[in-house]
């Protein structure tokens, strides 16, 4: 099919091997870390391509491994950029981290106007989705479908940018050390809360960074608050997606999946959680989110 832009993504979008490789997405995966309790590290990439490569990830850090990531390099980007340009790509859409987490959009614009020099038809409209994870693949899948019904990469790139503040998150983490080592809870927090079984719900405020949204003890809690959400206000039905992730928690998973079949009448896009986003969280974390008419945390 002849399209009229090409797609493009970093890794942190989450979206499943096979998934990218049929809908012809083009994607660059980011690096990570993992030491291991002896002490021994290991260099890897986030492109898994089997679920069981997920699992296997979380019960490496249940056992006591520790993953670190890093941001998508300048390098990474240029040469992403330059084999889409070889190949006659003119007109791209491509989709970064949220800039409140890592400079990433920033590199991969630059990135992209060095590449223009040799390729002057070469433009990469670059979407901030200010979010990660399946929020930003979300987003990813509204660009496939804007590109599969003829729709040009300005006006996808225009709609992605103005649907960003209406997606809602609800994440809730299992262990709060992993937050504490990124710097997003503070040592005390992460003690005093692991002591008393307290679940932060973490969201994205509008510049894209990660805060805590409300507190409640225990995860029965944490569904029910999450449920109590969708309730008020529920997906927008122009856009009636909603995506579950976790980071090996698949009874919980599964049980909001029934509740929004139940209660809704939508089927949700569940999935599991890549190795960048999921390094932060660590194992046993859930999350729910969807695009509503509202923006993001105003209800």
């Amino acid at each position: 099919m002849d399209y009229k832009f090409t797609l493009s993504t970093d890794s942190t979008c989450d979206l499943y091997h096979d998934f990218i490789v049929e809908n012809d997405i083009k994607h660059v995966s980011l690096t990570f870390t993992v030491e291991q309790k002896d002490g021994t590290m290991e260099d890897r990439l986030d492109n898994f391509t089997q679920y069981q490569q997920y699992v296997d990830f979380y019960n490496e850090l249940r056992a006591g491994a520790f993953s670190r990531t890093s941001m998508l390099n300048y390098e990474s980007h240029y040469n992403h950029f330059l084999k889409m340009a070889k190949e006659g790509a003119e007109d791209v859409v491509h989709f970064t981290i949220s800039s409140g987490l890592s400079p990433t959009k920033d590199v991969a614009a630059k990135a992209a106007a060095e590449i223009k020099k040799d390729f002057p038809k070469f433009n990469v409209y670059v979407v901030d989705p200010l979010t990660a994870t399946v929020g930003q693949g979300a987003l990813v899948r509204i660009a496939l479908k804007c590109r599969n019904e003829g729709m040009g990469a300005k006006e996808t790139h225009e709609l992605c940018t103005s649907l960003r503040l209406h997606i809602q998150h609800f994440i809730v983490a299992d262990d709060l050390s992993y937050l504490k080592r990124g710097g997003r809870v503070s040592a005390a927090a992460a003690m005093f809360g692991g002591m008393l079984g307290i679940k932060p719900i973490i969201s994205f405020d509008k510049e894209g960074k990660l805060f805590s949204l409300a507190k409640v003890k225990g995860t029965r809690k944490a569904i029910s608050f999450i449920k109590e959400k969708l309730e008020i206000e529920g997906p927008d039905p122009q856009y009636n997606h909603l995506f579950i992730v976790h980071t090996g928690n698949e009874p919980v998973a599964n049980e909001l999946a029934a509740y929004v079949r139940e209660k809704l009448g939508i089927e949700p896009i569940l999935q599991i959680m890549g190795p960048v986003i999921g390094s932060h969280v660590g194992p046993g974390a859930f999350a729910l989110g969807y695009i509503s008419k509202s923006e993001r945390n105003d209800f």
